[in-house]
């Protein structure tokens, strides 16, 4: 059984209820994060709750909780989701805040109402394999980015990424990589974007056009310390396609290889050598964010 915390109460996942006014519901009002965790260690916790934190000030969402007690409340998710007595190998936490239920639907924000926090477990897969010769790579489409102009928040308010998404799985394709009205690279549908160029890994820089991702975060600074360059610019769709090596990161595929864009082979459509430096090197980081 799925435990899920909801309001201060703990209960079984199929008995949590929301109120339909729930501004979450009706207007997708919230933030959320999906915290991997491995072994019953939450993979860094403390990024994910920093961008919680920004994101409900983003929204001007104020809940009265401080960045301890929210870490308490992912790991309490944690235990009580533990089987038996060892904790399960590979699951996350879906944890969600919405400006809560009013008693009527209107745009502007309500005064007085109290937010709404909900958390649950989900298992997840393991990490990829650490040797390039036994990774599966992703074929995946592109497209141009047609979402909202605040991609910085990780709002609850998913269409847009849903729809792009929802568009490679029609193709029978893992993903969809986004660009702009320059063709330059913003992120992908649920993911983040990396490139292999001339021996310089490169992503797009952070602007309101991508999300912060946390598996980003984790994977400069696994390649910063392993010594290996990492530049943060501009990438356009042309290099992209040229490029020695694709990866899409996010906190439940960690690094994924890409053999082919859009029909466009990736080197030689196999996980590259810089691939396998940088998951190696990424559990040197992943607890310690």
């Amino acid at each position: 059984m799925t435990v899920a915390f909801l309001n201060d109460q703990w209960m079984a996942l199929e008995e949590a209820k929301i109120s339909p006014l729930d501004r979450g519901f009706l207007y997708g009002d919230g933030v959320y994060e999906v915290i991997p965790v491995h072994k019953g260690q939450p993979v860094a916790l403390n990024a994910h709750v920093s961008r919680l934190t920004r994101g409900l000030s983003d929204i001007k969402l104020h809940v009265n909780k401080t960045s301890e007690e929210w870490r308490s409340l992912i790991i309490d998710v944690v235990t009580h989701n533990q089987r038996g007595d060892e904790p399960a190998d590979y699951t996350a936490i879906y944890l969600h805040v919405s400006r809560g239920a009013d008693t009527k639907r209107h745009h502007a924000f309500p005064q007085g109402i109290t937010p709404t926090v909900f958390a649950f477990s989900f298992d997840i897969p393991p990490p990829p394999p650490k040797q390039r010769e036994n990774v599966n790579c992703l074929q995946v489409g592109l497209s141009e980015d047609k979402r909202w102009k605040r991609c910085h928040i990780k709002s609850t308010s998913l269409l847009g990424n849903v729809l792009h998404y929802q568009a490679a799985a029609e193709q029978g394709l893992a993903e969809t990589i986004l660009y702009n009205e320059h063709r330059q690279v913003t992120e992908a549908s649920s993911c983040n974007v990396f490139a292999v160029i001339a021996g310089i890994v490169v992503t797009p820089p952070l602007d309101l056009q991508l999300l912060p991702g946390i598996t980003r975060l984790c994977v400069i600074q696994a390649l910063k310390s392993a010594h290996i360059p990492v530049e943060e610019r501009v990438l356009t769709v042309e290099e992209l396609l040229r490029s020695d090596e694709v990866w899409l990161t996010s906190s439940t595929k960690e690094i994924a290889p890409v053999s082919q864009v859009d029909g466009h082979l990736i080197g030689d459509g196999r996980a590259g050598e810089y691939w396998e430096r940088a998951i190696n090197a990424l559990d040197n980081v992943k607890f310690t964010l």
